[in-house]
C-alpha cells in the first residue's frame, strides 16, 4: 500500500470586513493501492482513473484566523473544489475556470468566495507512478478494449454533479486508447485552486487579481515582487471602499477598481444580471422571479458553476427590499444530494453533466419545483402559481433597457408547465444545432471580456465548418441572431475604449451601469406596490422585549385590509406573497426600527417611498393597476459611471515585506508555498487599519450600551433568533460534518420544521375563518376574503405535498400525496375483491330527525373521494388531482380522518418511506393529524367554488306533512334548483315517487329551491313539509323548508313556491369533531312564522310595533352590509331579500299589524288583497279624473304601482298571494319604487276599511320613518336571482 502523499492542490485567500485579510488554501491528494481505499468522490470505479475526482484539501490559508469569521475548512474546500480534485494530461484541456461561491450561516449573514481554478504539473514521481498502477488495475479489470466506453457511459445519480471540466475532454480520452495514461510517455497534471474569501461581492475585482495573481506564476518571467507581496497588499493594506465611494488598488500587473453603493442606493451586486437574462431570456427569468417571491422549491440546473451563481446571485439581487429566507445553496456539492429532499422552500444549483439528460435526473419532489435549466435556456414552472402583477408592460421595460445595451432580449425557450412534459420540438436536431450555435456565442459573452467575444467572431467567420453550419440554419429557418448582435456587439465595442480606457474596464463600467438600471427597474415595482404598506403595519407592542415574547401570537400586518386596497388585478399575486417568510420578516424588521436600528435594505426601501411620496402625492385609495414606469434609470447609471470614472482613493501599492533571504523565489508554472509568518499579521502602522480599529472600537461601544439594555443580551440573542427564525427551516446545510448523525439530525430539523409551519397554517386558517369569536379574542378583523382562503389553502395544499415527499425510498410521479393514495387504493380494491361476500357495515343513520328520512347515508370512504377526482376530466396532472382531493376532503370535514386511514396502513407507509420521513415519526404525525382535525370547526367551499365547471350529481327528496295532506297525489309535481353559479331547469318529477336524482353543471352554493304541480285531477292539493337536495360529491344538503300548502282553493292558491335553502348540519357519530361551526345560512321562513302571521285568532306570539320596526331597521343594515364586503364575498342576495330574517318578512309583519283579516264566508284576507283593492281604487279613480288635481311625481307613481301590481296578477305562473307581495317588495326594492308606493296606500281610502285605527301603517311618523330607511337601499344596485322574477314582463 503506497504510503499517503501530500500534494499542492488549491491556495486560498481570505478577505475580512473593513480590511482585505488574505488567506490561502490547498488541497491533500490521498491516492492508495488499493481501489477500496481510493477516495473518489461520487464516481463508479468503471471510469478510467483520469476521469475520476479525488478527495481535495485546503493546503493553506492566510490569516490564519479572523476573529468575527472563523475559518470553516470543510466549507471552503468543498465548495472550491465542489467535486474534487481532478487530473489531467497533456492532451487534455487545461484552460483555467473562474467560478465563486457563497457560504450563508445560521443568521443568514453571507461570505462570497471567488476561485480561480487551474492545472499544475505534478512533479511527485509516487503520484505519477500510483496513476499508472491505478489505470493498470482498471484496464486488467475491464480488458483494454471497453475502458473508453464503459468511462462515458458511467452516469449515477451522483454523477449529474461531475464537473464541466472532466466531461470536456472525452473525444481526447478515448483518442489516448487503451493506455489512457503512460508515466513514460505523458506528463501528468492535478487541479489546484487560489480562493479569495470576502464579506461583499466584489466579483469583478477579485476575478482580475486572481488573474493576475496566477499569471505572475505562469508568466515567463518573474512578477515585479514576490507574490507574498502581493498577497499581504489585499489583505491588510486594501481597504473596503467607504459608502459612495471607488477605490483603486493594485494587482500585479494593472490596477484594479471597485465601488461600493452609497447609503441611499440599491445594495452591493457585482454579479453581471445582464448575463442572467441573457441565458435564461426576459419573460423566463421573470417567470423564476415570480416563483422565489412566493417561496417555492428553485433548482438551477447548468454544467458552468459560475452560471449557477451568476443565476441565483441575479435572482436573489432583484428581491430587494425583501430577502429569501430559507436554503440557499447556489452551488450544491456531490456529497450533499440528500438535500434536494429537503421539506421546505429552498434556490439550489445543481451542476449538470455534459449528455445527461434533464429526464434522467430523478428529484424527490416535483409539486412546487420550479426548475431552471441555464443551458438550455429553458424553465419548468410548477402547475398554477399567480403571474406577476402588470407582467406584460414590465417585460416590455426591461426588454428596452437590454436593448439600449445592445443585449438580445427574447433568449430562452417558452417555460414549461408541468402539465405537457411532451412538449419538445418537432425537429430535435433543428433544435441541437441552434442550441449548439447558442451555446458557441454564449460562451463568448460569458466572460464579459471584449475579446473572448472578438476570439468568437474570428472562429464563427474563420471556420469553414461553423460557416456551412450557418449557413445550414439560414436554410433550415433557424435564426442566427445571436452571431448578429456578437457583430454588432463587436463593432460598437471597437467604437468606445475612448478616454484611455481599457475594454475590459469599458465593459466592466458597461455591466455596472446595466446591472443598476434592471435592478431600478425591479425595486421601482415593489416602490409603487407597498407604497402604503406602513398603514397596515400593526403596531401593538410597547417595547422590544414584550413584542419577542409574544411574536407568535401577535398579528403584524393587516392582511385583509391591504388587500382589500389594491387593484383587483394584483390581488391573485399578493394574496399569496403576502404569506410568505420573506414579506414576514420585512413586516419584523419594519416593526423592530422604533427599536432598534433599522435593517439596511428596509432603511433604502423607505427612504424611497418617501421620497415617492414627495413627488406624488396620491390617495391611497384611488389605487389603479396602470403600470408607472422607472423614471431613475438615467441617473443610476451616471452615479456609477461618476464613481469609477473619478476614483475617490488610491490604496498603499504592494511593497517588498521583511522576509528572510531566500524565500519567495520563482518558478515558472508553480504556485510556491508562501510564508506564513509575514502573511498571519498586518501592518500596525497604516492610516487603513487605524480607521479600521476606531470603527471596531464605536461597534464595541455600541454592543456595550445595547447589552444594558432591560433584557439579558443572551436571553435578548435567544428570543431574537427564535423570532426570526419563525417558521423558517436551517438556511444551508452544515457542509463541515457529514456523519449519520448530523444527517438524521438534519432531517429531524425538518421534521419540527414541518410540524411547526403545519400549526402555523392551521392556526391561520382558523383565525381567518372563525367569524366574530376571533374579533373578540383579540385578533385582527376577521373578514377573510375568498382570495385569501384561496391562498391560504394553496399553501395547505404545498406543505402537505412536501410533507408526503419528505423521505420518500422511491419517487414515483410528480405528486407524492397522490402516488401514496394510487398505492393505498390499489390494496384496498384487492381487500375489496378479497372480501366481496362479506358486506361493508354502514355508518349508523339518523332516526332522530325526521328530515332525513328519506336521503339515504352517504358512505365515508378514503377510495370514493379519489374516484370522484379520478373521474374528472378537468384535472389533467397528479399534482392537480392530489390538490383537487385535498380540497374536497376539507370541504367534507374528513381530511384527518381520511389522511389517518392512508397512514393507518403501516406496513404501506413502511415500504414507501424511509425510517427518517416525517410520515414514520409518530408522535409528531398524531399532532399533524390533531391539528388538521381542528379546521374541521369551520365551513370550507374550497371544492365546489373552486370547480365551477364539472358535472355534479345532485339528489333531491320532497318531503310531504302526511297528517295533514295527501301522501299521494294526482298532479305532476316539478322542480328547479339555483345555486349561486346557475339553475337546474325544470326538472319534472316522476308521480309519486318525490324523490329524484339528476347530474348538473356545479351550481356552486344552492339557495332556492322552485317546487310546483300543474294541480291535475281530484287529489290535487299538496301540503310539503321541506325540500331536502345533496350534492353527492361534497355531501353537502341542504334543507328548503316550505310548510306551506300547494293548491288552488287552498292556503293562498299557490301552486308554486320559491323556497330558500340552509345547509344542514351531519351530526352523525364520526361527526364528533364537527362541534362548533360557521353560523348558519338563513332559510325560508318557517311553517310556525307563516301561519302565525296569516292566522285570524292570531295565536301565537305577534310581534311588538317596537320589535317590528327593530327588525326592518336590522334587515336593511344587514343588506348594506352585503353590499360593502368585496364583491366574491357577498354570498346570496336572495336569502336577506325573502329568507328567514328578511326584507319582505320584515315588511309582512308591517303590514300585518292591525290588519282586519276577519274571515268573511270562512276566507282569509291576505296583505295582497289590500295591496289589489288600492290599485283598484286609485284606476277607478284614475278614470273618473280625481287624480288630475295630484302633482305630476305621484300620478307617475300611481302608474308604476299599478303597472306592477297588473303585471304581476297577469303573469303565467300560478304563484299565491303571499308570493305575490314578495314579488312586489323585491321588485319594488330593486326599482328603487318601494318608498314612493307607501303613501299611495297609505293615503288611500280603502286602509280605513281594512286596517284597525292603531295599526303602524296609519301612523303617520311611523311610515315616514320606514320611508326613510327604506331609501338608504338606493345606493345599491340590488339584482334579483332568475328563479324570482321568472315570467314577469314589465
Amino acid at each position: 500500500q503506497l504510503q499517503h502523499l501530500k500534494h499542492e492542490g488549491l491556495m486560498l485567500f481570505f478577505v475580512s470586513n473593513d480590511l482585505n485579510v488574505l488567506d490561502v488554501y490547498g488541497f491533500q491528494l490521498l491516492t492508495c493501492y488499493k481501489v477500496t481505499k481510493v477516495t473518489t468522490i461520487g464516481m463508479k470505479y468503471e471510469q478510467s482513473p483520469l476521469r475520476r475526482t479525488f478527495k481535495s484539501k485546503v493546503l493553506a490559508h492566510y490569516p490564519e484566523n479572523v476573529e468575527w469569521n472563523p475559518f470553516d475548512q470543510d466549507a471552503v474546500n468543498m465548495l472550491c473544489m465542489p467535486k474534487g480534485l481532478s487530473f489531467r494530461t497533456q492532451a487534455d484541456p487545461r484552460e483555467p475556470q473562474f467560478h465563486s461561491f457563497i457560504i450563508t450561516k445560521e443568521d443568514g449573514s453571507r461570505t462570497y468566495g471567488f476561485v480561480h481554478t487551474f492545472y499544475e504539473e505534478v512533479t511527485s514521481a509516487q503520484i505519477c507512478s500510483a496513476m499508472q498502477t491505478l489505470y493498470q488495475m482498471h484496464n486488467a479489470e475491464h480488458g483494454s478494449a471497453n475502458a473508453p466506453s464503459s468511462s462515458s457511459s458511467s452516469s449515477s445519480s451522483m454523477d449529474s454533479l461531475a464537473s464541466s471540466l472532466d466531461e470536456a475532454d472525452s473525444p481526447a480520452s478515448s483518442s489516448r486508447g487503451a493506455g489512457g495514461y503512460d508515466s513514460s510517455r505523458d506528463t501528468l497534471y492535478v487541479s489546484k485552486a487560489l480562493c479569495l474569501i470576502t464579506p461583499m461581492p466584489f466579483m469583478h475585482a477579485c476575478r482580475r487579481f486572481l488573474s493576475q495573481l496566477h499569471r505572475a506564476v505562469t508568466g515567463t518571467t518573474a512578477p515585479p515582487l514576490p507574490l507574498e507581496s502581493y498577497v499581504h497588499n489585499i489583505l491588510y493594506e486594501v481597504p473596503l471602499p467607504a459608502p459612495g465611494r471607488s477605490l483603486k488598488f493594485h494587482g500585479v500587473y494593472e490596477p484594479i477598481v471597485c465601488q461600493r453603493p452609497g447609503l441611499g442606493e440599491l445594495p452591493l451586486a457585482d454579479f453581471p444580471l445582464g448575463e442572467a437574462f441573457n441565458l435564461l431570456g426576459v419573460e423566463n427569468l421573470v417567470q423564476v422571479f415570480t416563483c422565489t417571491l412566493l417561496e417555492m422549491q428553485i433548482l438551477l440546473y447548468s454544467q458552468d458553476y459560475q452560471r449557477l451563481m451568476t443565476v441565483a446571485e441575479g435572482i436573489t439581487t432583484l428581491l430587494f427590499p425583501f430577502q429569501w429566507q430559507h436554503v440557499y445553496v447556489p452551488i450544491l456539492p456531490a456529497s450533499l444530494l440528500h438535500f434536494l429532499d429537503a421539506p421546505v422552500p429552498y434556490l439550489m444549483g445543481l451542476q449538470s453533466k455534459e449528455g445527461t439528460d434533464r429526464s434522467k435526473l430523478e428529484l424527490p419532489q416535483e409539486a412546487n419545483l420550479c426548475f431552471v435549466d441555464i443551458d438550455n435556456h429553458y424553465i419548468e414552472l410548477p402547475e398554477d402559481f399567480p403571474q406577476f402583477p402588470n407582467k406584460t408592460e414590465f417585460i416590455q421595460e426591461l426588454s428596452e433597457v437590454l436593448l439600449s445595451f445592445g443585449l438580445s432580449a427574447n433568449t430562452g425557450a417558452p417555460p414549461r408547465t408541468r402539465s405537457s412534459p411532451g412538449s419538445t420540438p418537432s425537429t430535435p436536431g433543428r433544435e441541437r444545432k441552434a442550441v449548439a450555435l447558442r451555446e458557441l456565442e454564449d460562451d463568448g459573452r460569458n466572460g464579459n471580456l471584449a475579446g473572448e467575444e472578438l476570439a468568437v467572431l474570428e472562429l464563427l467567420q474563420g471556420n469553414a465548418t461553423l460557416e456551412r453550419l450557418q449557413a445550414l440554419t439560414k436554410r433550415t429557418g433557424v435564426t442566427v441572431a445571436r452571431v448578429e448582435a456578437l457583430r454588432a456587439g463587436v463593432k460598437c465595442q471597437g467604437t468606445e475604449g475612448q478616454g484611455g480606457r481599457t475594454a475590459a474596464e469599458e465593459d466592466e463600467l458597461k455591466n455596472a451601469k446595466l446591472n443598476v438600471q434592471l435592478r431600478e427597474v425591479f425595486a421601482s415595482r415593489f416602490t409603487t406596490m407597498f407604497a402604503d404598506f406602513e398603514a397596515f403595519v400593526i403596531q401593538s407592542a410597547p417595547d422590544l422585549e414584550s413584542w419577542l415574547t409574544n411574536r407568535e401570537q401577535m398579528h403584524n400586518f393587516d392582511k385583509a385590509s391591504f388587500l382589500s386596497d389594491q387593484p383587483e388585478p394584483y390581488l391573485p399575486f399578493l394574496s399569496h406573497f403576502i404569506e410568505t417568510q420573506m414579506f414576514a420578516t420585512f413586516i419584523d424588521n419594519k416593526i423592530m426600527s422604533q427599536w432598534e436600528e433599522k435593517e439596511p435594505l428596509l432603511r433604502v426601501f423607505d427612504a424611497r417611498i418617501d421620497k415617492a411620496r414627495l413627488y406624488n402625492v396620491r390617495a391611497p385609495n384611488l389605487r389603479s393597476s396602470s403600470y408607472q414606469r422607472c423614471s431613475i434609470l438615467k441617473e443610476s447609471a451616471q452615479t456609477i459611471e461618476q464613481r469609477l470614472m473619478k476614483i475617490d482613493h488610491t490604496a498603499i501599492h504592494p511593497h517588498l515585506l521583511d522576509m528572510k533571504i531566500g524565500q519567495g523565489k520563482y518558478e515558472q508554472g508553480f504556485f510556491p508555498k508562501l510564508q506564513a509568518d509575514v502573511l498571519n499579521t498586518g501592518p500596525t502602522n497604516n492610516k487603513w487599519s487605524h480607521r479600521t480599529a476606531t470603527a471596531q472600537r464605536r461597534k464595541d461601544r455600541h454592543r456595550q450600551q445595547t447589552e444594558h439594555l432591560t433584557l439579558d443580551n443572551d436571553l435578548k440573542e435567544k428570543y431574537m433568533q427564535e423570532a426570526r427564525s419563525l417558521g423558517k427551516s436551517l438556511r444551508q446545510p452544515k457542509l463541515s460534518d457529514l456523519s449519520p448523525a448530523v444527517i438524521a439530525q438534519t432531517n429531524w430539523k425538518f421534521v419540527e420544521g414541518l410540524l411547526k409551519e403545519c400549526r402555523m397554517k392551521t392556526k391561520r386558517m382558523l383565525v381567518a375563518k372563525m367569524g366574530r369569536e376571533a374579533v373578540e379574542l383579540g385578533h385582527s378583523e376577521a373578514n377573510i376574503t375568498g382570495l385569501e382562503e384561496n391562498t391560504l389553502i394553496a399553501s395547505l395544499c404545498d406543505l402537505l405535498e412536501r410533507i408526503w415527499s419528505h423521505g420518500l425510498q422511491v419517487k414515483q410521479g410528480k405528486s407524492a400525496l397522490w402516488s401514496h393514495l394510487l398505492h393505498y387504493q390499489a390494496r384496498e380494491e384487492r381487500l375489496e375483491q378479497q372480501q366481496a361476500e362479506s358486506p361493508v357495515p354502514h355508518v349508523p343513520e339518523r332516526r332522530k330527525s325526521e328530515s332525513c328520512i328519506a336521503l339515504p347515508t352517504l358512505r365515508v370512504s378514503c377510495i370514493q373521494d379519489m374516484r370522484h377526482i379520478q373521474m374528472m376530466s378537468e384535472i389533467k396532472t397528479d399534482v392537480g388531482r392530489a390538490r383537487a382531493w385535498i380540497r374536497l376532503s376539507l370541504e367534507k370535514k374528513l381530511l384527518s380522518q381520511h389522511l389517518k386511514q392512508l397512514l393507518s396502513r403501516q406496513v404501506l407507509t413502511k415500504k414507501l418511506y424511509k425510517r427518517y420521513a416525517f410520515l414514520r415519526c409518530e408522535e409528531e404525525k398524531e399532532q399533524f393529524l390533531f391539528h388538521l382535525l381542528s379546521l374541521n370547526a369551520v365551513d370550507y367551499f374550497c371544492f365546489t367554488s373552486v370547480f365551477t365547471t364539472i358535472m355534479i350529481p345532485y339528489r333531491v327528496v320532497i318531503i310531504p306533512i302526511k297528517k295533514l295532506s295527501n301522501a299521494m297525489t294526482t298532479s305532476n309535481p316539478w322542480v328547479c334548483v339555483s345555486g349561486e353559479l346557475g339553475d337546474s331547469g325544470i326538472m319534472q318529477i316522476p308521480k309519486n315517487v318525490l324523490e329524484m336524482t339528476f347530474d348538473c353543471q356545479n351550481l356552486g352554493k344552492l339557495t332556492t329551491v322552485q317546487l310546483g304541480h300543474d294541480n291535475a285531477g281530484l287529489l290535487a292539493k299538496w301540503l310539503v313539509d321541506c325540500v331536502m337536495v345533496r350534492n353527492e360529491i361534497t355531501g353537502h344538503t341542504y334543507r328548503f323548508p316550505c310548510g306551506r300548502w300547494l293548491g288552488k282553493g287552498v292556503d293562498d292558491g299557490s301552486l308554486e313556491r320559491v323556497l330558500i335553502g340552509e345547509l344542514v348540519l351531519p351530526s352523525t357519530e364520526e361527526d364528533s369533531g364537527r362541534g362548533c361551526r360557521t353560523p348558519p345560512l338563513q332559510r325560508s321562513p318557517s311553517q310556525i312564522r307563516r301561519i302565525s302571521i296569516t292566522s285570524l285568532s292570531g295565536r301565537g306570539n305577534k310581534p311588538t310595533s317596537a320589535q317590528i320596526q327593530e327588525a326592518i331597521g336590522e334587515v336593511v343594515n344587514t343588506i348594506v352590509k352585503h353590499f360593502h364586503k368585496p364583491e366574491k364575498e357577498r354570498g346570496s342576495l336572495t336569502v336577506l331579500l325573502c329568507g328567514e330574517n328578511s326584507l319582505v318578512t320584515a315588511l309582512e309583519q308591517f303590514f300585518h299589524h292591525g290588519f282586519r283579516s276577519a274571515r268573511l264566508f270562512q276566507k282569509t284576507v291576505f296583505v295582497w288583497d289590500f295591496v289589489e283593492k288600492a290599485v283598484a281604487y286609485m284606476e277607478t279613480a284614475d278614470q273618473m279624473g280625481d287624480l288630475q288635481e295630484t302633482t305630476e311625481p305621484l300620478g307617475m307613481t300611481c302608474q308604476s304601482l299599478c303597472r306592477y301590481v297588473n303585471a304581476i296578477n297577469s303573469t303565467s305562473r300560478s304563484i299565491g298571494k303571499d308570493g305575490k307581495f314578495q314579488l312586489l317588495v323585491c321588485l319594488g326594492a330593486r326599482d328603487r319604487l318601494l318608498p314612493q308606493w307607501l303613501p299611495l296606500l297609505v293615503e288611500c281610502p280603502v286602509i280605513q276599511q281594512m286596517y284597525e285605527d292603531t295599526a303602524l301603517l296609519r301612523d303617520r311618523t311611523t311610515v315616514n320613518a320606514l320611508i326613510g330607511v327604506l331609501e338608504t337601499l338606493h345606493d345599491f344596485p340590488i339584482t334579483l336571482e332568475a328563479s324570482l322574477v321568472k315570467g314577469i314582463d314589465l
